[in-house]
């Protein structure tokens, strides 16, 4: 009884964490849309400037858009990069700049208190409009990002992640990897990345969002002053649509370790995909919860060939990744790609049971505020509403969306959404007699 009294506030202290998230909308003087929502009980503030500028826009200069976020801060306006960590540090903020596949994101966390909030707004605006992209920064950020593509040839798991994204997407912006390759890296320049910053980081592109203690006159001025400086310019063509692999592949990589990477699977789903919450439900029972799985408990718990096994969509403008990933014995490779083809199959074809779909439900539903329990973790959430322009009421109708999920629902939707016989796979590892092509 005291389990299911427990149970219950829980719930009502989630739904009002929910309810308490509302999200106001609206557009600056030059088109930019801004996502804001204010908190009450600590004078903070956090801020995000996100731009329709990842990877899947660097075209064939792979790297690119990575580059050009990791140096913003190196130096804007008249101040170098100590200057402005010694600026935000004396204000007790927080700066960070960095690229995803789909988007760059510009975040800054801030006291409200007027002259520290001032300060630390300043020096945001200038880095957001003023960057220098000095050739000794881009040439130092450069050769560390060199080196770090130099380690991934070490790792099995990011050659394993390379191939499969390779494998998933061909010649579709996605393939590549968001930090680029070494030879495109290599041969980027101060003028390349300058041209990029032009052409993307402009107003009609840009999306702020403010999460704090702030009004919203505060906020409605903070947009309006951030942006001051950025050109309107154009929001980018639309990203091509993902072409589904004609059949299936398997890709064995030679690599001298004890263990081999296994990743299995194919282009998933998108963020406003009809399908996205009974794929997301029946992932979580597939492979997405852990160590209640169905893939941890047939390849691990049952047959102990991994240490874990997992699956996972990743949604974004486009089809993302469906994927399921295992570490497996070199010598246990075929058994454990056995294992795994026949759970996925059997899970396509018959689905959950209500036992596990009920578990499932309570797992997601009970966990899913504390994913947004703090102003930082809210404000990435508000800016994933707002990029992929999902409907501002999102985290208010998510625990009804997830309960009304069907065992028909997931069946159907995973035989449309996940073909078999089209299934990508890529093994990292040191092959042996038995799992030898």
């Amino acid at each position: 009884m005291r389990i299911r009294v427990l149970s219950f506030i829980l719930l009502l202290f989630c739904n009002s964490l929910w309810a308490a998230a509302k999200i106001e909308h609206w557009q600056t003087a030059q088109g930019s849309r801004v996502y804001y929502v204010q908190t009450e009980g600590l004078p903070m503030v956090d801020i995000h400037v996100v731009f329709d500028a990842g990877s899947a826009r660097d075209f064939k200069q792979f790297g690119i858009s990575s580059l050009t976020a990791s140096l913003l801060d190196t130096g804007a306006g008249k101040w170098n990069a100590d200057e402005i960590a010694k600026r935000l540090e004396s204000v007790g903020a927080q700066f960070s700049a960095a690229s995803s596949t789909d988007l760059a994101t510009l975040s800054l966390r801030t006291l409200t208190e007027p002259a520290l909030f001032s300060k630390a707004l300043d020096t945001m605006q200038v880095i957001l409009t003023d960057p220098l992209f000095n050739k000794a920064d881009v040439s130092r950020d450069q050769k560390r990002t060199l080196a770090m593509l130099k380690q991934t040839e070490e790792s099995p798991g990011d050659l394993a992640g390379i191939a499969f994204s390779n494998a998933l997407y061909g010649d579709h912006p996605y393939a590549h990897p968001t930090e680029g390759i070494i030879k495109t890296v290599a041969a980027l320049t101060p003028k390349d990345l300058k041209a990029f910053y032009k052409k993307y980081y402009v107003a009609a592109n840009a999306i702020v969002v403010i999460v704090g203690d702030v009004s919203k006159q505060q906020a409605e001025q903070t947009a309006e002053k951030l942006l001051t400086g950025l050109p309107v310019g154009q929001k980018p063509d639309a990203l091509p649509d993902v072409v589904m692999p004609t059949k299936a592949t398997e890709q064995h990589i030679e690599f001298p370790s004890s263990q081999t990477h296994v990743l299995v699977g194919l282009p998933g789903n998108y963020r406003k995909d009809p399908d996205y919450f009974p794929l997301y439900v029946g992932n979580h029972i597939l492979g997405g919860s852990g160590l209640v799985s169905k893939l941890f408990d047939e390849i691990r718990e049952k047959r102990g060939l991994a240490y874990s096994a997992s699956s996972s969509f990743s949604p974004l403008l486009k089809q993302g990744p469906f994927t399921i990933g295992l570490q497996t014995r070199n010598d246990q490779t075929p058994q454990a790609l056995e294992v795994l083809n026949k759970t996925l199959n059997d899970f396509i074809s018959n689905g959950p049971t209500p036992a596990e779909l009920t578990a499932a439900k309570q797992n997601i539903v009970g966990g899913f505020a504390m994913r947004f329990d703090t102003n930082k973790e809210l404000a990435n959430y508000v800016a994933m509403i707002g990029f992929y322009d999902l409907p501002l009421d999102y985290l208010d109708t998510f625990q009804k969306n997830i309960e009304n999920v069907t065992i028909a629902e997931i069946t159907d939707a995973f035989k449309r959404r996940i073909n078999p016989q089209l299934l990508q796979t890529v093994t990292v590892g040191q092959a042996t007699t038995k799992s030898a092509k």
